[in-house]
């Protein structure tokens, strides 16, 4: 409780000093960002809507392109069995021959005159025009010429006017004439004859006794009827509609606004108004239905937009707006049926199509205000709460307790993460214990560090470091627990002795194989092997044992799953990272970790790195391009032959030149005729030992364990470079833009 009560009562101090730093601008930011996501969340949801849009009208179209063409494809079926009806098809063929439209006798032999041969051929189309709702029939012979009607008036006229949709059906085809005016008196929807009554025709062609086409039969259909119905079945919401156009843009179906196409002056004011044949699909200039009225007469005015589209034989979905014949701002879809000469549009307008985003965005506006109060409060509680947590998490820390186990001395610290000796409270054996910087957790810090417990406790190789344990303590403290190495790391060994003897690089360079063939077995590449994460240590009595460190950058190969520590990031140690790892981070693999080899064993033998540069950009290319000097032109002295090879071989461009596992790496290492004794091991271990008894503050082995993956090594973590730029021997990952964490 007392320690409870001063921590409140310390963070809400604090928090007073901090508000006093203008730290009352972060709520505004918050609800920036808050009205950013907003922003962001609404752009999203008007693109799902317009996606919804884009589909139920292309979809909606498609309906009624299909309903149409069935219709189509049952009128065309009707008249062509009506064309091949042998007693119709020997009438009209009689005809044909009679080759006159004068009314006269039959002759001595009882051939039939051509108006008895009409009178038999409207007999026999009889039946077939109350079954199949035909109002009337034309046959038309090759020259145009009607030969028989339904309406007697229209014998012997040539008709011109038909020839487009005949003229198929001369070449054997069934076909149906977008509506058209009629020239003759019919009988309108109201009972009254007069000319221009909407009207079309399905046409199929006759065929004499030697199945050459010598007429066209032409049934009468009324277009108000099924072929109107079947587009106003189109209609969605109150405001969309689905009409038909021809060629010249003119509205060959009825539209559901009869009415209010009166009122706008479109139509007259009569009973039997109706848009059909008599409305022009044309942009008035301005919303007719609010007010608008236009300056220039109707046939001055351009086609809009989706009428223009369809005309010209294309398909499509409008969603950015277009005014219609009304000059209401819409969206909708097109299509053209080139065999009927007809263009099919389905549209709605846009202020009811976007109705339910209008209704979100104003509620969203409505929020922000709310999002903005929410934010402050949330900004002071997370602030508080936030303080007691890292306060308690730097007090855990402090008692020098993590669960079982008891912390002693700080060993090393980087950027993250931090590194203590401690003890196991039951075991008593000594430990180094890794834990996460109470001031830099983060998700994606847990992450990494998960990540590299995880994978670290799998491999069993006697030159890995050995996970014994990992936890989180009730304050949050993520913390793991490692055999704690007493020796010294690589980096430090060359930076205290110098170049190392070819005995004994041959023996670390074996050992540190050992570790990665296992680690490559199992598809994992270490991607920062350098001699600051190599400890060398005297492990159960026996000297010059070698301990690979920090796999928090471990890359998982053929999982098939993106990494998010090397999608499109330079990830490593420049000094030792291989030109595919600088060129295509993607791309490492085992044979990666060999190049990084090379370079350690090129460190270790010469004292000096395999490049030298003074800017990050200028160390990278001589990783892509530079051919490395000789490790002996380095020293100024002989080196073993197949030793200076092997090294070289790892450090090759082309990875197809490296050695292509690390134990075909350490089987050329065999080969090196330089020997390292245990005797010799032992000795260099009784001088290292007693310099640690004689001067204590050169100890630094165990505190040079890595920090956690991904940061900077501080300057216990092994952090100096001798006369190499500092940066270059740190583990660095640089993201992508706008990729950061």
């Amino acid at each position: 409780m007392t320690f409870a009560h001063t921590s409140f009562g310390s963070s809400l101090s604090r928090t007073r000093l901090l508000l006093k730093k203008q730290l009352w601008i972060w709520p505004i930011i918050a609800v920036v960002i808050l009205a950013t996501v907003g922003y962001a969340v609404s752009g999203l949801i008007q693109r799902t809507m317009e996606d919804s849009l884009r589909s139920e009208l292309a979809t909606l179209l498609s309906v009624e392109r299909s309903m149409l063409e069935k219709w189509f494809a049952v009128q065309e079926s009707s008249a062509l069995t009506l064309a091949n009806n042998q007693s119709i098809r020997q009438t009209v063929t009689e005809l044909v021959e009679a080759g006159s439209t004068d009314a006269t006798p039959s002759d001595a032999a009882g051939t039939p005159s051509p108006d008895e041969l009409r009178k038999r051929l409207a007999k026999e189309l009889e039946a077939a025009l109350s079954s199949h709702d035909f109002v009337g029939y034309v046959v038309v012979d090759k020259q145009l010429e009607v030969i028989a009607a339904f309406t007697p008036g229209l014998v012997g006229q040539i008709a011109t006017q038909f020839e487009s949709f005949l003229k198929p059906s001369f070449a054997g085809e069934t076909n149906v004439s977008p509506p058209f005016p009629s020239i003759q008196l019919l009988k309108d929807t109201s009972g009254r004859l007069r000319s221009g009554v909407p009207t079309m025709f399905v046409c199929a062609p006759i065929r004499d006794s030697n199945l050459q086409i010598v007429a066209v039969l032409a049934m009468r259909i009324r277009p108000e009827k099924e072929f109107t119905e079947i587009l106003q079945l189109g209609r969605v919401g109150e405001t969309g509609e689905t009409y038909a156009i021809n060629q010249q843009g003119l509205l060959v179906s009825n539209s559901r606004f009869d009415e209010s196409l009166i009122l706008l002056g479109l139509l007259p004011d009569t009973d039997d108004a109706a848009s059909i044949l008599n409305v022009q699909v044309r942009d008035p200039g301005g919303d007719m239905t609010k007010g608008f009225r236009p300056t220039v007469r109707r046939r001055e005015m351009p086609l809009t937009e989706i009428a223009s589209a369809a005309i010209s034989g294309t398909q499509g979905v409008n969603l950015d707006g277009f005014r219609n014949y009304r000059g209401a701002e819409s969206i909708g879809a097109w299509t053209w049926l080139p065999k009927y000469q007809m263009g099919i549009i389905t549209e709605i307008n846009s202020a009811e199509a976007f109705r339910p985003l209008i209704i979100l965005q104003r509620t969203f506006y409505a929020l922000y205000a709310l999002l903005g109060i929410g934010a402050i409060a949330i900004f002071a509680f997370t602030l508080i709460v936030a303080r007691l947590q890292r306060q308690a998490r730097a007090a855990a820390v402090e008692a020098k307790q993590l669960g079982q186990y008891r912390l002693e001395e700080k060993l090393g610290a980087g950027a993250m993460g931090v590194v203590y000796k401690g003890r196991h409270a039951m075991l008593r054996r000594p430990t180094a214990i890794k834990m996460l910087d109470v001031d830099q957790v983060s998700q994606a810090a847990i992450e990494r560090f998960e990540r590299e417990v995880q994978i670290t406790c799998n491999l069993n190789n006697p030159h890995t470091v050995a996970i014994f344990d990992y936890g989180r303590t009730p304050e949050g403290v993520f913390y793991y627990a490692m055999e704690f190495l007493d020796g010294i790391n690589l980096q430090t060994l060359v930076e205290r002795d110098g170049p190392q003897p070819e005995g004994r690089v041959v023996s670390i360079l074996k050992q540190i194989c050992a570790s990665l063939y296992e680690a490559h077995s199992l598809g994992l590449v270490h991607r920062d092997i350098k001699p600051a994460n190599i400890m060398l240590n005297r492990r159960g009595a026996e000297p010059d044992v070698v301990k690979v460190l920090d796999f928090g950058l471990v890359k998982a190969l053929g999982d098939g799953k993106p990494d998010r520590e090397s999608s499109g990031e330079l990830s490593g140690t420049p000094l030792y990272m291989s030109p595919e790892a600088i060129q295509m981070p993607d791309s490492v693999d085992a044979r990666s970790d060999l190049y990084a080899v090379g370079a350690v064993g090129y460190y270790l033998l010469s004292g000096q790195t395999v490049f030298n540069a003074r800017t990050l950009g200028e160390l990278c290319q001589q990783h892509i391009s530079s051919t490395p000097d000789l490790p002996s032109q380095r020293l100024g002295r002989a080196v073993s032959r197949e030793l200076e090879h092997a090294i070289l071989s790892c450090l090759e461009k082309n990875r197809a030149k490296r050695p292509q596992t690390a134990r075909d790496l350490a089987a050329m290492l065999d080969r090196a005729a330089a020997v390292w004794t245990l005797e010799d091991a032992e000795t260099w271990w009784s001088r290292f030992e007693r310099g640690q008894a004689t001067h204590p503050d050169v100890k630094s082995s165990a505190g040079e364990i890595a920090p956690p993956s991904g940061v900077a090594n501080g300057p216990a973590a092994g952090g100096n470079a001798g006369t190499v730029a500092p940066s270059f021997d740190r583990t660095v990952i640089y993201e992508p833009p706008g990729d950061g964490e």
